[in-house]
């Protein structure tokens, strides 16, 4: 690849969405080698890319601080493409090797806490949560209690560790802050993947699948992954009981609502009469599709680390 066509790089939506994913993991898994090559990768691509620099620059910088003997690898062309059973392999192998640190090294667990305590990046905060999922320690749940209660953090961090509680087998209320407000959810409900969300949500996809499967196929891909997001960023508000009423007039408004940010956001569409008519929004849930539209909106210009 000559200097030139680096200078061209531009990376698009999923191409994006997809390279976070695995820098994530990179991090999660402490290949930090492999990351620092990927960041700096991504540093020459431009497009979607270019509003992520500064972050990317941060990261980078903080990586060289943290771990300078991490040898910088190389970022081949079929980026880590795993099969399920390969990443549930490399779940484990992770899982065994926090596990055995945290044995063999009675200040991890009090370096993993201090850190998260005194840091302020969300992606660094996502690191370590990440890791404190993966073992068991009398310090965790009183800590990511006390952590939580006591000033409010970038939303996916929080559903992050509300999930690292649930890990923990934390029952009984929680408290976070979101937008200056306390809120107390049940410790036990959290969902820990997405598939043990109520049927609600599921239906929300389903709905965007139907609707979307003969005019724009590929929107249904997008429409998975933004939505996985939003309900985390929306869990535990009001927005996110709104999200999970038992009824039909739930999964319409939200699914319309879905789509027709989507269709703003890759096809630069913002006429919904269409998207209204496929959805049944008429009478009382013109009022409520807005409002959720109005949410979907303004998460959607929110920053937010990378969810793994």
């Amino acid at each position: 690849m000559t200097d030139r066509t680096k200078d061209n790089l531009v990376l698009f939506p999923k191409t994006l969405d997809y390279y976070q994913i695995q820098l994530t993991k990179m991090l999660e898994t402490e290949r930090y080698g492999d990351a620092k090559a990927l960041l700096f990768f991504l540093l020459q691509c431009h497009g979607e890319a270019d509003r992520h620099h500064t972050e990317w620059q941060a990261l980078l910088g903080w990586l060289d601080a943290a771990f300078p003997d991490a040898v910088v690898g190389t970022v081949p062309e079929g980026l880590d493409l795993k099969d399920e059973d390969e990443e549930q392999d490399e779940e484990e192998l992770f899982k065994r090797r926090i596990t055995e640190r945290s044995e063999s090294d009675a200040e991890y667990i009090p370096q993993l806490l201090a850190a998260l305590y005194n840091g302020d990046d969300p992606e660094q905060q996502m690191l370590v949560i990440g890791q404190l999922m993966y073992v068991v320690h009398p310090d965790i749940e009183l800590s990511l209690r006390q952590w939580l209660a006591r000033k409010e953090y970038i939303a996916p961090v929080q559903f992050r560790a509300l999930q690292a509680l649930r890990k923990q087998g934390a029952t009984g209320p929680v408290s976070f802050w979101r937008d200056g407000q306390s809120l107390t959810m049940e410790a036990s409900d959290t969902p820990t993947t997405f598939d043990e969300f109520p049927q609600a949500i599921h239906q929300v996809l389903d709905r965007v699948r139907l609707a979307a499967e003969v005019s724009d196929p590929t929107l249904s891909y997008f429409a998975e992954e933004m939505w996985k997001e939003c309900v985390q960023v929306a869990y535990g508000t009001p927005m996110y009981r709104s999200m999970i009423e038992d009824d039909d007039s739930a999964s319409d408004l939200w699914g319309a609502a879905l789509h027709q940010l989507l269709m703003e956001k890759l096809h630069g569409k913002h006429g919904d009469e269409w998207i209204r008519e496929q959805y049944g929004i008429t009478g009382e849930l013109r009022f409520r599709y807005e409002q959720a539209l109005r949410w979907l909106r303004q998460y959607s210009i929110e920053p937010r680390p990378t969810l793994p």
